[in-house]
């Protein structure tokens, strides 16, 4: 099963969902929230990603998830990873509750997949000060891909985590979370990357996105964004359509695209000092914002 396979496949059966001029999105992955041990390397970020995800809250926009959201191959059980950023999720909660939360998994938190599993471990959490079970993200589904339609020009955009242009990450995942869990974990906190990673290993991304940008190019420059190798990208209008968002958890700061009112752009959410040194977290606009429709000029 090719790559180019994978990837057609994960498009054709995609959730589709239409969007318009007005729509406001934000997209972040690869958080890989863990347990807040020395190997949660999303706990450097966490305050950063919660207050970018209640500003995004506020002004209406809904958030996606392009995968690799929780840390399942380093941490066996979803509860360790709720109990050490419980905050985080209760804001999920306010965006599933207003139908502004979609997720999509990807190859570290590829259980969620499967629905008989995310019911389970995702519907409720047991609140030990009312000493009873409250609802989380009851009925939330994760795909392996959305595409976003617009609804009057019929441009789509197609979202997916993108390791499937990644052979041993989507179809060994099983063995690579073992080797994580007994072998790299411990090393990690020693400082020992995962050699495996395309995230750590440049030969590996430049591949995965080499085939990623030969589909496109298969598939009429389809604009497609990804996560999975923590390499933001923007293209210009005129140069094959790959979009990455990065990842939270570059040091000290987190990487995401937004999607406002028929532009997009790269953006970057970390700490800055005042003037009088006291702190504050900031957005800086790193490439963009681009009308989306200029990309679909450039087909011509």
């Amino acid at each position: 099963m090719s790559s180019n396979f994978r990837l057609t496949r994960a498009y054709k059966e995609a959730k589709v969902i239409p969007f318009d001029d007005r729509s406001k999105f934000i997209l972040f992955s690869d958080c890989h929230r863990g347990d807040n041990s020395f190997a949660d390397d999303f706990a450097n970020n966490r305050n950063i990603y919660f207050h970018a995800l209640k500003f995004y809250f506020k002004e209406g926009f809904s958030y996606y998830e392009l995968g690799d959201g929780d840390e399942l191959w380093e941490n066996i059980h979803f509860d360790s990873i709720f109990q050490a950023h419980k905050n985080v999720f209760k804001l999920l909660k306010e965006y599933h509750l207003d139908r502004r939360l979609h997720m999509i998994w990807g190859n570290h938190d590829m259980v969620y997949k499967d629905p008989a599993y995310v019911k389970k471990h995702m519907s409720v959490y047991f609140d030990p000060v009312d000493e009873c079970e409250k609802e989380l993200l009851d009925n939330i589904r994760y795909n392996e891909a959305v595409v976003l339609k617009h609804s009057e020009t019929g441009q789509e955009l197609f979202l997916t985590h993108g390791h499937q242009a990644d052979w041993w990450n989507y179809n060994c995942w099983r063995f690579g979370r073992f080797l994580v869990r007994v072998l790299w974990k411990p090393l990690q906190v020693w400082g020992i990357a995962d050699p495996t990673s395309p995230a750590k290993n440049y030969i590996e991304l430049k591949k995965v996105e080499r085939r990623i940008k030969k589909w496109i190019l298969e598939n009429n420059r389809l604009i497609t964004i990804v996560g999975h190798t923590h390499r933001p990208r923007f293209p210009e209008p005129g140069e094959i359509p790959l979009f990455n968002d990065g990842s939270c958890v570059h040091p000290r700061s987190i990487t995401g695209i937004e999607i406002v009112k028929g532009t997009i752009a790269l953006i970057k959410w970390q700490i800055a000092t005042k003037d009088d040194g006291t702190l504050q977290i900031v957005r800086i606009v790193l490439e963009g914002p681009q009308s989306l429709s200029d990309y679909e000029k450039s087909k011509t």
